[in-house]
């Protein structure tokens, strides 16, 4: 069976490698880390993930820049998008909806809870 692919966005390197390392440990996942998203647009279309996990403050581009840029993207729209973020405002929950995302989690995550999730959103977008 196939491994569902997520792309996993985030500045804080140990974070994204633990983050990795747990999800890929589930059997279930293809998972590909960045540090940044200065080449969004050719990860995803090289790696074609079915889900990504976004953090919001990043150097250089802004999660929610990404989220635009993805918007206008052939392939990159059709991805859902989970942010995963320190940032806990309801205006920051709302700028990020209002671009499209499909959901927020707030650090620290309960990676349970994330898996689900994940699995909800997948499942969502392959019907």
């Amino acid at each position: 069976m196939p491994k569902n692919k997520i792309l996993v966005v985030d500045d804080e390197v140990d974070f994204t490698k633990l983050l990795k390392s747990n999800l890929e440990e589930t059997g279930k996942f293809e998972v590909l880390a960045l540090s940044n998203a200065n080449d969004i647009i050719s990860q995803v279309h090289g790696f074609k993930p079915d889900i990504i996990l976004l953090d919001i403050i990043m150097p250089g581009t802004k999660g929610i820049e990404v989220c635009e840029i993805l918007n206008k993207d052939i392939i990159g729209k059709a991805i859902p998008i989970i942010i995963i973020s320190a940032l806990a405002k309801d205006a920051d929950k709302y700028k990020a909806y209002r671009v499209g995302v499909v959901d927020y989690m707030e650090k620290p995550i309960e990676i349970g809870r994330l898996i689900e999730k994940i699995d909800k959103y997948i499942q969502f977008k392959q019907k």
